[in-house]
């Protein structure tokens, strides 16, 4: 297609971002094997309640596109880290013709949930806002989380109407919503209360000082908890979800996460649960065959859900 047909297309951007599920704008084939040089670019996405101004780093794939688009969701027990997290991850993924987004938070020493999932929420409307100037399909965005962040990430597409989570409104896009077409995620929080009693039993005080920072009230533990919001049979959205999870983990046990896959598939959700030998809770950060095999593993769980 060429590049002039490609803006006439989706030019009414607002239209585009917000496709009914499963119908995508017209795009070129995903191919998870391709190589393509980055342009990486930090640009400020929104200033937060507490006057921080959040960046977002993109690493766009030089060529005409449109490419599908990921949004990186960094983790760091809900209280640090930022944009550079999973700096390795999308570089990799990018790399193969995905513009990957990743954004800053605020933290939990700013505010408490759910202020981090309102950026995500407003950053995942903002990326579909700029897909044009980036050569990105706004129909195909996706998103990675990792550790907390994938916390973030599985309640951002079970909830993606959730008025708590829109709060923040998108100058000039208000018809642009936050659905998603899949989720990767990498040592997910998917029960923080589960997450939150290993930690006590291991007498780690930095992860229960974080759950406790982190949600206020207490309770909201319950209620910001995918695995409980399952079992409640609350009304969500299931989007096609990889879990990949270190079998050594013992931050978020293999057994809680097996868990969570059974639940999400029982309720009507595609997931796909794989276990990583001898890794830990945060193994991606470390080159090595089992880096290598979650970025391809990543790779080939987009080319999937983008095939259909």
């Amino acid at each position: 297609m060429e590049r002039r047909h490609f803006l006439q297309l989706i030019g009414a951007l607002g239209a585009a971002a917000a496709l009914p599920a499963g119908v995508r704008a017209a795009s070129k084939p995903y191919d998870p094997a391709a190589k393509f040089d980055l342009k990486v670019t930090d640009l400020p996405f929104r200033r937060n309640a507490s006057g921080r101004q959040l960046m977002a780093r993109i690493y766009q794939p030089e060529g005409v596109g449109p490419f599908p688009m990921m949004l990186d969701l960094h983790g760091g027990a809900w209280t640090r880290k930022d944009r550079f997290a999973e700096e390795p991850m999308d570089r990799a993924v990018a790399a193969s013709g995905v513009v990957v987004v990743a954004i800053d938070m605020t933290l939990s020493g700013e505010a408490p949930y759910p202020a981090n999932i309102q950026d995500a929420n407003y950053g995942l409307r903002w990326v579909k806002s700029r897909a044009v100037a980036w050569h990105g399909d706004p129909s195909s965005v996706g998103i990675y989380g990792s550790s907390t962040g994938g916390h973030i990430a599985v309640l951002l597409a079970m909830r993606p109407r959730d008025a708590r989570y829109n709060a923040i409104p998108l100058e000039g896009a208000t018809n642009i919503d936050a659905s998603v077409a899949y989720v990767a995620c990498r040592s997910p929080i998917t029960d923080p209360y589960a997450r939150w009693q290993q930690a006590e039993k291991m007498k780690r005080d930095n992860l229960i000082n974080a759950s406790k920072q982190y949600f206020k009230p207490w309770e909201s533990i319950q209620e910001a908890n995918p695995q409980l919001i399952l079992e409640r049979k609350e009304p969500v959205t299931l989007r096609p979800l990889l879990i990949m999870q270190g079998e050594l983990d013992d931050n978020v046990l293999p057994a809680v996460q097996k868990k969570f896959a059974d639940t999400y598939r029982a309720a009507g959700g595609d997931c796909r649960y794989e276990l990583f030998e001898n890794s830990e809770h945060e193994w991606t950060g470390k080159p090595g065959p089992q880096t290598n095999r979650a970025y391809e593993m990543v790779k080939a769980f987009i080319a999937r859900n983008l095939s259909t």
